[in-house]
């Protein structure tokens, strides 16, 4: 039942009840779904069970929603993910449940393949060096606080962030070529053995 409803479109007084950010999460569903070439206002609507005129409601053009949605991306997949881990006082083992939950939902979600896909669009590559700078940023400062020196820390920060990258497109275009279950998490862990050996 809770099913049938949930494909129900919505009625008139739920369209009103949309949200900028309501928007902004199906355009970065869609993203990852079909890359930017996949935000379009009427399917989106269709999607939401909403009309054009409450896209409208919220934003100028498409646009404005494109950087909403690379906004949101940005908070839930890289501050989101940078405020779970950092509750962790271990350097070493916030390094490693950093790399097994961004691996983990990568595997789940190819938006970071598809917004790299579309790094020529203006928005989406600007959107990209902000993000890729926050997370080597943090990964470079795990591994300083791992007691190496600047410089190698940044290295090896770059070293983790590129394997992440190879590992989430590997994963999405030829996914039996990675170890699967308990031997992915094995095989992680032994990445970040690799990473952290002086």
């Amino acid at each position: 039942m809770a099913a049938q409803r949930a494909k129900t479109p919505r009625d008139s007084s739920a369209r009103q009840r949309l949200t900028a950010a309501d928007w902004a999460d199906a355009a970065l569903t869609a993203m990852g779904e079909g890359g930017l070439a996949a935000v379009a206002v009427e399917p989106l609507a269709a999607r939401l069970g909403a009309t054009k005129g409450s896209f409208y409601w919220h934003f100028s053009n498409r646009d404005a929603l494109i950087e909403a949605a690379l906004e949101r991306w940005e908070e839930v997949d890289t501050e989101a993910v940078i405020t779970e881990v950092a509750a962790e006082p271990d350097p070493g083992e916030r390094l490693r449940r950093l790399l097994l939950m961004a691996a983990n939902r990568s595997a789940a979600d190819p938006r970071d393949v598809s917004l790299l896909a579309s790094a020529a669009h203006p928005r989406v590559a600007a959107a990209l060096a902000r993000v890729t700078a926050r997370r080597l940023g943090y990964v470079a400062a795990l591994f300083t606080e791992l007691g190496f020196p600047e410089d190698e820390a940044r290295h090896r920060g770059l070293l983790a962030y590129t394997a992440f990258l190879g590992h989430t497109h590997l994963g999405h275009a030829v996914p039996q070529s990675l170890p699967d279950g308990a031997a992915r998490d094995r095989y992680l862990d032994g990445v970040i053995e690799t990473l952290v050996r002086p």
